[in-house]
């Protein structure tokens, strides 16, 4: 029985370092540079930008220029099979840089993130934003002094919390507005329904990837928001966006982290807006692909097919004036480094 046992084991050891060869070896036939520098070059404080889009042309003028206005620049887009302008966009686009894949988004995000940033800023700072994301620094930091200061305080990371951004009137009525204009209609937020737990919680479900990190204990990680209000969402809010790759530290390990990294003790925001760009076709697509398997794509879309005239305001919801009310809420931890 013992030697039935043992040799289970080793044939189950054998198969999972087969699977990881197999995966390795289907992003490395899968993944191609298609425009755009091959690679940068950095001075110790710059900070690499990596985004993964498909079909991003909706976000991609005010993303490029936000994130521009707070010292970015350099960006590796990684693209996942666009079929609208996006490229095209970019072909010309300074400091920008394009990698791309048409494997399952779902299966490989981690692997698309953590190949763009080793590719474009091993040894240097990453940033990771999505493209309905709009990372604010700390103090209005730029991202070049940020950087600079966390690396003084002998810092690898930084925590940001995603703030869910929205407009007072129904999501249908927003569904068709122009990215500008939604980065000025979408003025309230909501600090409502919001759970906390301690950074090294065990019942956090990527608490393993969390416990190679350092953390000061007033740093948490967040759950809920607007979205557990309206949608029952347990959506985590946490994210280390921020993040110095030396040598040891695993980026992009889980879509909200990275590991082996040491955490400052002030964190930042990311303001999301999730729900500009026909969110509802944009869910129903995704619940038809299953590309999705935490399921929350298809309880937003419930809610809002059965409520056409839905709308995000509540008894909490508050027009948005910046960090200091975050920081005052305590949604935010700390003052800017």
């Amino acid at each position: 029985m013992a030697e039935t046992a043992q040799r289970r084991a080793i044939r189950d050891r054998l198969l999972a370092r087969l699977t990881r060869l197999e995966r390795r070896l289907r992003l490395w036939r899968g993944v191609r540079h298609v425009q755009g520098p091959a690679r940068f070059d950095l001075g110790p404080d710059d900070v690499v930008v990596v985004a993964l889009v498909r079909d991003g042309m909706f976000y991609l003028d005010e993303f490029l220029r936000h994130h521009r206005a707070i010292g970015a620049r350099h960006f590796v887009f990684f693209d996942n099979g666009s079929q609208d302008a996006t490229l095209a966009r970019l072909k010309d686009e300074p400091g920008c840089a394009v990698l791309q894949s048409t494997l399952p988004w779902g299966d490989y995000e981690n692997d698309f993130r953590a190949i763009a940033a080793r590719r474009y800023s091993m040894g240097h700072w990453c940033l990771f934003v999505d493209m309905d994301e709009m990372f604010d620094p700390p103090g209005n930091l730029p991202l070049p002094d940020l950087a600079r200061r966390l690396r003084q305080g002998d810092h690898s990371a930084l925590v940001a919390q995603m703030l869910e951004m929205f407009a007072d009137a129904p999501l249908r009525d927003m569904a068709t507005l122009p990215y500008d204009q939604v980065l000025q209609r979408f003025d309230h937020c909501d600090l409502g329904h919001v759970t906390t737990r301690d950074y090294h919680d065990p019942a956090i479900g990527f608490s393993w990837w969390l416990n190679h990190n350092t953390a000061p204990p007033e740093v948490k990680i967040l759950f809920g928001g607007l979205r557990n209000r309206v949608f029952g969402e347990d959506c985590c809010l946490t994210k280390h966006p921020l993040v110095h790759l030396s040598p040891g530290v695993m980026p992009a390990v889980h879509p909200h982290c990275s590991a082996h990294v040491r955490c400052s003790d002030v964190t930042g925001v990311i303001r999301h807006y999730k729900f500009a760009n026909h969110p509802a076709a944009r869910d129903a697509r995704s619940v038809e692909s299953g590309a999705i398997p935490h399921g929350e794509d298809r309880l937003r879309l419930s809610r809002m097919q059965g409520d056409p005239a839905l709308s995000l305001m509540g008894p909490t919801a508050q027009r948005y004036t910046g960090e200091g009310m975050l920081r005052d809420a305590g949604f935010l931890v700390g003052r800017a480094p």
